[in-house]
Order: structure tokens, then C-alpha cells, then sequence
């Protein structure tokens, strides 16, 4: 049940055929698409959809009795026992084996994780799931986080309490955004529930501009270009040549922003549909002028989740430059083990927190006000972020860390220019697909707006047309085999 099968397509169709009779009575409409959030669930996750009903339902608890209390001191109780919950399940279906396997070796000891919900569904549902293997359920890192915000922005009363278990069940299940984001702060998401349905003329037009570029990016750009070139080389450095592996790594910088900002489009477009507004994650990333600037770009919903629930809770940059600088490191470092338990996603996580390190340090000894002359033009800023950005690719993708610094190594081995001519000629379309992204991507805003401007206003047989188009291609460029998002693994 992805977007990019037909069968979801069917399910979403008959998802807005149902809608179109029960959209005006919100109580309806809410019970409804909290009802169908969980059966999409089920259809990604399986018998985990029971994890995520006891989410809502221990979360709806915890609202409620922050709300209930007057004493601060219970509230932080509340709270306390809310964020210790929600982690520890994370940390147990994310961690589990990272945490007993350094206990096993620290400690001499032999213990063995046991999958407690593959246990339990053997017995209930007379499944025959391997105990001894911890199945990661498909979104919960998403849901996880959006459900401690909601509880935190409870506590410090930014956010209305839920009182009703199938409204707050609905927010923290609806199913576009509900297995890779964006996470969706209450505040912004709960008041939209209790107002009327409101779609404009120019919004649903918007909508199927955001559904057909996701679809384009994921399954015309990602899709194509991970197959045919970027996983043969990642999977198999050593046989490629110093270009060959530079070009996949600037293929996969494209094709995880492509795979990633494909399906946020799509979750924004689809939500539209339905009458409700979920916040950007995406900002041209890569036109990012420096480290900073690129992570207020790239994932921006989670980028702003680490500063509000972690980085300025450590102190943020309130108690000296050396403790700022600890509490950006801690950040990133968490960031990076928010993607999984490997030394890969740590070590991408410590490049990018020691980045914004020296990127605060320079900032301190050269003020922007100070470098409106002498400062580097915008465009090297671009290519230096991006290069570095890339670089840390290569650890986030790499099967481990041998594999990541083989491929560095092969990149700066010097390779001959009648191999690259070479290289290009046997690759070419797969190179054209990717400088075409690159460009696109690079394209000022305004061009891009100007383009999403014309193709709302467009008549709706040319949509149609259009639409035709579309399908046409992907089906054209379409692997054999379904190629799942990248970010259905965290």
C-alpha cells in the first residue's frame, strides 16, 4: 500500500468516493478517515497496527491528564512518564539489538533479544514470526516523535488537549504523512479538525501539481536512477572506477531528495484533497549557502523538531559558545541514530553536528554584517555545502563503514579521460536523467512558482492531458519490481 501502487491509487479513490458523503459533519469526517488511517496501517504494517493504537490510546491518556492537573509538578509527572514510554518502545524495536550486543561485549554476558510483539501475535493470531528478530514497524520513528510533541506542546500549553480519543486517533494516524512524515505539530493540525471542509478551485489544482511532481521525482527520477545505477555502485564500489563512484554519489543526493521530497509532495497533495494543510519539508536543499541554511531546507519538519524538543531544551545556545557547541553535537548525533542503530547513521550524524560547529565558530569571528564585502559569492557557498553534503551521503548509504571509505578512496583514484568519455557514452541516459534533476532542482523559485501558477490555472482537459502524459512516462520508466521509499526504513 504505497503511493506509487495501484492499489493505493484504488484504496484513495474509494476512500474520496466515502468522504464525498460524510466531509460535511466533522465528528464523520474524523471518526472516518481515523478508521481508514488504521486500516492503511494494517495494509503497510501489518499486525503492528496494534503498536499503533496503543500509541494513540497511552498518548490520549497523557494528554488528558496534563490538562487535568493544576500542580505543575504533576504535569511534569505526566509528561515524564509520556516521553519515558514513547521512547523506551522506540528505542526497544529501533535499538534493542545495537544495546545488547555492547552490553554482551562490555559485560561478557549472553543475553538475546525476544520480539515480544512477534511473540504475542504467534499466540493470538496463530502467526509464525521469528522471536529472535526485531521487525522494525514501518513509520514508528514519525509517529513516535509527532506523538511526544503533541504531549510536550500539551504541557507547555501550545497546543489544545484532544478530548476526543477518535479525534486525537486521527491526528496522530492520518495516513499520508503517517508513515514518513512531515510530523505534524497539534497545534497546527488540530484546530484544521474542527473547522468546516474548505477546498478552493486553485487548492485542488496546487494538490494535483504536488501529486504529479512527487510521482515524477520518486518513480521517474529516484526509482530510474537508483536501479540502473547508483545501487550497482554503492553495493560494489570496488569494480567501479574513481568517476563511476563520484557520479553515484551525486546520484544518490538526488535520488534520496527526490525518493523523500516525491513522497511529502504527494502526503501534502493528498491531505489537500481532503481539506487539510500539512507544513513543507522540503526548500530546495541543495541551493543551501551553508550547513546551517541547508538544514533549515532538508527535512524541515524533523530539523525543527531537534531544535525545539532537543537542542534548545539541552540549553541550546542560552549558556556559552562550548556549551552550544556540545548541544549541537548531541543534537546531530541523536539525529543521526533517529535513522537507525549503525555507526553509518552516527557518524553522518557527527560530520553534519561538527559542520554546524565550525559553521557557528566562523559565524562568531566573521559576522555576516562584517563580510557584506569580502564574504565567499553565494554560488561557492552552494558547491562547497553540496559537496559536503554529498560526502556525507556516502556514509548514510554505504552497507558499512569499510564499504563508505572504499568508495571515498576509489573517488580520488585519478581515472582517464577516454574511460570517462567512456563511462558517459554507456550511461548516458541515466547521466541525463540526473543533470536534468540537478537542474530542476537548482532552478530559481520563481521559475518553479511561475510553473506551479500556470498549471493551476490550467483548464481542466489540459490537467487531464497532462495527467495522460505523465502516466505514460512512468509506466514507461517503471521498474519491474516496486521500489519502496527510502524513509519507510526509519
Amino acid at each position: 500500500m504505497m503511493f506509487t501502487t495501484a492499489s493505493f491509487w484504488v484504496f484513495f479513490m474509494a476512500v474520496l468516493l466515502l468522504y464525498s458523503f460524510l466531509y460535511k459533519k466533522n465528528v464523520w469526517r474524523n471518526s472516518f478517515l481515523f478508521i481508514v488511517s488504521v486500516f492503511f496501517y494494517y495494509k503497510c504494517g501489518g499486525f503492528y497496527f496494534s503498536l499503533l493504537l496503543l500509541s494513540v490510546f497511552f498518548n490520549y491518556l497523557v494528554g488528558l491528564g496534563i490538562a487535568s492537573h493544576e500542580k505543575r509538578i504533576a504535569q511534569k509527572t505526566m509528561l515524564s512518564i509520556g516521553v519515558i514510554f514513547n521512547l523506551v518502545i522506540l528505542a526497544w524495536f529501533k535499538y534493542a539489538h545495537l544495546f545488547t550486543g555492547w552490553i554482551n561485549q562490555i559485560a561478557g554476558t549472553s543475553f538475546e533479544v525476544v520480539n515480544l510483539f512477534a511473540r504475542w501475535s504467534n499466540e493470538v493470531a496463530g502467526t509464525d514470526f521469528n522471536i529472535s528478530t526485531i521487525i522494525l514497524p514501518v513509520g514508528i520513528s514519525f509517529f513516535t516523535f509527532q506523538a511526544i510533541s503533541y504531549i510536550v506542546d500539551v504541557y507547555r500549553e501550545k497546543a489544545p488537549v484532544v478530548r476526543n480519543i477518535l479525534y486525537f486517533g486521527f491526528y496522530l494516524t492520518f495516513f499520508p504523512s503517517l508513515v514518513a512524515g512531515p510530523i505534524v505539530r497539534a497545534a497546527e493540525f488540530v484546530p484544521q479538525m474542527f473547522r468546516n471542509y474548505k477546498l478552493r478551485k486553485e487548492e485542488m489544482g496546487h494538490a494535483l501539481f504536488l501529486i504529479s511532481c512527487g510521482l515524477f521525482k520518486k518513480m521517474v527520477i529516484s526509482d530510474y536512477i537508483s536501479i540502473n545505477f547508483v545501487d550497482r555502485v554503492f553495493n560494489e564500489p570496488g569494480l567501479y572506477s574513481g568517476f563511476e563512484n563520484l557520479m553515484a554519489v551525486y546520484g544518490y543526493s538526488l535520488q534520496i531528495y527526490c525518493d523523500f521530497s516525491g513522497y511529502t509532495d504527494i502526503a501534502i497533495g493528498l491531505a489537500l484533497l481532503m481539506g487539510f494543510r500539512l507544513p513543507a519539508n522540503f526548500n530546495s536543499p541543495y541551493q543551501a549557502h551553508n550547513i546551517a541554511d541547508f538544514w533549515r531546507r532538508w527535512h524541515i519538519s524533523l530539523s525543527l523538531w531537534l531544535r525545539d524538543y532537543l537542542y534548545i531544551p539541552l540549553g541550546g545556545n542560552r549558556k556559552g559558545a562550548l556549551r552550544t557547541n556540545a548541544n549541537l553535537l548531541i543534537t546531530m548525533l541523536l539525529g543521526g541514530l533517529w535513522h537507525g542503530a549503525n555507526i553509518q547513521f552516527i557518524i553522518w550524524g557527527a560530520l553534519h553536528g561538527a559542520a554546524l560547529v565550525v559553521h557557528k565558530v566562523w559565524t562568531r569571528i566573521f559576522p555576516p554584517k562584517k563580510l557584506t564585502r569580502k564574504k565567499l559569492p553565494a554560488i561557492l557557498g552552494t558547491i562547497i555545502t553540496f559537496n559536503f553534503v554529498a560526502f556525507c551521503w556516502v556514509f548514510f548509504r554505504s552497507q558499512d563503514v569499510p564499504a563508505a571509505i572504499n568508495m571515498i578512496n576509489r573517488i580520488f583514484i585519478p581515472t582517464q579521460i577516454n574511460m570517462i568519455a567512456e563511462i558517459i557514452a554507456g550511461y548516458y541516459f541515466v547521466f541525463a536523467i540526473i543533470l536534468t534533476g540537478f537542474l530542476m532542482h537548482w532552478c530559481p523559485a520563481q521559475w518553479k512558482e511561475y510553473l506551479r501558477g500556470w498549471y493551476v490555472l490550467l483548464h481542466p482537459a489540459w490537467k487531464v492531458v497532462l495527467a495522460v502524459i505523465l502516466f505514460f512516462v512512468i509506466f514507461q520508466m517503471k521498474s519491474a519490481t516496486i521500489q519502496p521509499f527510502i524513509y519507510f526504513q526509519f
